[in-house]
């Protein structure tokens, strides 16, 4: 049996997302069932209870947390997802020292944006994002939940032996599980997430169409219907899969076959196999990511959105086609050392490149 735990790659609606336990193991939080023990007084099973459920809200209060600091950086990040670009390039270095233009970085994109809206400029975005997380991560814990009820009146049951499962059929029973916990996260906390790239896109145009949670709903929903809370769901959705089953895969190949059992650290070794797969993980699916952040504002009435600024897709497909054929299928990964595209002039009226 498997004895290393894989941590799963956070989400865009979970801050943090909980550990993947590839081992078996019932040390995790998810393994504790909410279904009542017929041997357990009343009294355990409602320690049992609090117990989960202070573990869920510590998780919501501390992604939170990391969700207000990092926020920042997201809001940057999609701005140059969309391709705006309101400082032109200047002269610098690159990282062999070699003199090249560039464009503005994190901090310096940061400061034109608290030049114009302030500090409190930079957290646009920022409530239907904590609604999406807290929302996610609730909803995630639930699904886990259930599989684990389901496991355990299988072994009550008889009908599943765990000692006759090899280890990779663990990693993908264990990484399926995951799969169906996040799937159905993201699903349910889209729309909050449509809501958030759209109130970060205002600062394009200048506009104001979404600013509240509720006041966006009633918007997409009169203009758009039901299938617009779901905007660039799909490419998100196959990213999602696609970076946890390449992250887990590679993580125990990894820890199996390249990492001996006998070597010192094997804790740390293993964890930080799996920091590196997730990273490589993470840089393979990053179109479906951008794909997604785009098609969920285009053609939505914000100036980011729509000609001569972004071209209107009829889907996600087309989306990627273009971005793949203009070089852009890897815009905004890095927010350093960003060179000027080639082939491209900067529209200073327009800000951006074309």
């Amino acid at each position: 049996m498997l004895q290393n735990s894989f941590t799963s790659l956070s989400c865009d609606w979970g801050f943090v997302a909980p550990q993947l336990t590839l081992a078996g193991s019932r040390d995790s939080t998810w393994s504790l069932s909410l279904s009542p023990p017929f041997f357990l007084s009343l009294e355990v099973q409602d320690e049992i209870v609090v117990s989960i459920m202070a573990d869920t809200c510590g998780q919501v209060l501390l992604g939170s947390g990391l969700t207000v600091l990092s926020h920042p950086l997201m809001y940057i990040k999609v701005l140059v997802q969309v391709g705006h670009e309101p400082l032109p390039p200047t002269l610098g270095r690159n990282f062999f020292g070699r003199q090249v233009y560039q464009l503005p970085g994190l901090f310096a994109y940061a400061k034109h944006i608290v030049k114009i809206d302030g500090k409190a400029g930079l957290f646009k975005g920022l409530a239907p994002r904590l609604c999406a997380g807290s929302i996610g991560t609730i909803v995630h814990s639930k699904v886990l939940q259930r599989y684990q009820e389901q496991e355990k009146n299988n072994e009550e049951s008889g009908n599943c032996k765990k000692d006759d499962i090899s280890s990779l059929q663990q990693v993908v029973n264990e990484t399926t599980k995951e799969m169906v916990a996040r799937s159905c996260a993201t699903i349910v906390t889209h729309p909050f997430h449509v809501i958030t790239l759209r109130c970060m896109v205002q600062f394009i145009g200048r506009e104001t169409k979404y600013s509240g949670v509720f006041d966006s709903i009633v918007t997409i929903y009169k203009e758009e219907g039901i299938l617009g809370f779901f905007a660039g769901l799909i490419p998100r959705l196959l990213g999602d899969i696609l970076s946890l089953w390449i992250c887990n895969m590679l993580a125990h190949l990894v820890n199996t076959y390249a990492i001996d059992s006998s070597m010192n650290h094997m804790g740390e070794i293993k964890n930080c196999s799996q920091a590196i797969t997730g990273f490589f993980a993470s840089m393979l699916t990053y179109p479906f990511m951008l794909v997604s952040n785009l098609m969920a504002v285009n053609s939505c009435g914000l100036a980011g959105g729509l000609p001569p600024y972004a071209s209107v897709y009829p889907n996600w497909v087309e989306c990627w086609r273009h971005l793949s054929r203009e070089g852009n299928t890897s815009r905004g990964n890095s927010l350093f050392f960003r060179k000027v595209p080639a082939g491209k002039t900067y529209a200073v009226d327009q800000q951006r490149f074309f």
